[in-house]
């Protein structure tokens, strides 16, 4: 005759809790069978299964590479270049072109300017002379322009293909480099480079300048223009 439930032989209650053993564990020690609370903050874990790795994100040692999403940069890479250093680059190179543009044509605007002073104007001919002064002003200075921006052209493309950066770039301590490999732009790039702001010039009057401004609006975290998407570069720190 059996007591208890069937499917136990030896009609006995097991005890509560399910510890087969029917003991209470000691207070304050992990009872047997059950799964250990892990320590408050700490994630649990599954007994027998070692933590994966990369389960958690690794912070970069202190001078190490900047927490940039890396999107195809070269390991090793110099930190991203501020805007701050950029703007300053690009205000110094202006700078230089505006003194070469002063010393050029500086001199034919002055003498035009004379040349329509010199017009009298109680004459019957004061307009025709002062139009003339003027068209004579323009006649020169449009060959002298399109000159700079030949010389411009070719300052900015073999200084940034071959040499990573303007005399603008130089000062600051700013490098712009291919975004692949770390290596200086070569003449391909350098020009698209060099084209991305003229054509924005061209098309929309302030293009140029929206242009410059637009790694403001990267969202990468590379902090590249457009011109630097077309051409594939970044721009640098080389020096603090």
């Amino acid at each position: 005759m059996s007591f208890g439930e069937p499917n136990n032989p030896y009609g006995q209650q097991p005890p509560q809790g399910g510890n087969p053993y029917g003991q209470q564990p000691p207070q304050g020690q992990p009872g047997y069978g059950y799964p250990q609370q892990a320590p408050q903050g700490v994630p649990q874990q599954g007994y027998g299964y070692p933590q994966q790795p990369g389960a958690y994100p690794q912070h970069p040692q202190q001078g190490g590479m900047p927490p940039y999403p890396q999107g195809g940069m070269q390991p090793g890479m110099p930190p991203i270049a501020g805007m701050g250093r950029r703007l300053g680059a690009r205000a110094i190179d202006g700078v230089l072109y505006s003194i070469i543009y002063f010393v050029l044509i500086g001199p034919m605007f002055v003498d035009s300017v004379k040349s329509a002073t010199d017009c009298d104007p109680a004459s019957s001919t004061y307009d025709s002379c002062v139009n003339n002064a003027s068209s004579d002003m323009i006649g020169k200075i449009i060959p002298i322009a399109l000159g700079l921006l030949a010389v411009t052209l070719v300052y900015e493309v073999l200084m940034i293909s071959f040499v990573g950066a303007t005399l603008g770039k130089l000062a600051v301590g700013i490098r712009v480099l291919r975004l692949e490999n770390g290596q200086k732009p070569g003449l391909g790039k350098g020009l698209l480079r060099w084209l991305i702001p003229y054509a924005g010039y061209i098309a929309c009057g302030i293009g140029m300048l929206l242009v410059y401004l637009s790694p403001f609006f990267d969202n990468s975290g590379r902090q590249q223009g457009w011109h630097d998407k077309a051409a594939g570069t970044i721009a640098v720190k080389v020096k603090g």
